[in-house]
């Protein structure tokens, strides 16, 4: 997987690319654009050398995008090991609150035993895990309203 990708904004929609500036504007290398070439980027026309459209590079890498994406439907979470969306082990899920209205949902993958996290209102538990007991925890604490904390010293023994 590549360190980072392609960004669409970068490229203008009104000019046309050859395939080193389209590299050099994508940050990626000449043969990629090759690659993109032979999955379906299209060029302008079949002369050399090869020009693409900004417009259609821009519709190409967003659907590249929207394929890459997996959404969750209502009663799952993604499981990271798994690589696709998983029921929660027993239909547990924890709710950790982050804010007063969002937080972080937590639980076990049904299949490997991974913790799985996705983050969520609270207002939505009700439509994102239907069917599912959540359990609503307390949240951590923050060192702003702790007590003070004690002292790590032993100066009586040295007494």
């Amino acid at each position: 997987m590549p360190a980072r990708r392609a960004n669409p904004q970068r490229v203008k929609l009104h000019r046309s690319y050859s395939v080193s500036e389209l590299a050099l504007c994508c940050g990626v290398h000449k043969n990629t654009i090759r690659h993109w070439q032979a999955k379906g980027l299209e060029p302008v026309d079949s002369s050399r050398p090869t020009l693409f459209r900004g417009a259609t590079i821009r519709a190409f890498l967003a659907k590249a995008k929207a394929s890459r994406k997996s959404p969750c439907p209502p009663g799952t979470l993604y499981c990271l090991r798994c690589r696709e969306p998983r029921k929660p082990a027993l239909g547990m899920v924890d709710f950790v609150p982050i804010t007063e209205s969002g937080g972080n949902l937590r639980a076990i993958c049904g299949t490997c035993e991974t913790v799985m996290h996705r983050r969520a209102r609270r207002a939505d538990l009700g439509r994102i895990m239907p069917g599912c007991t959540v359990q609503i925890t307390q949240g951590q604490i923050r060192l702003k309203g702790r007590a003070s904390p004690s002292p790590n010293c032993d100066k009586e023994r040295q007494n």
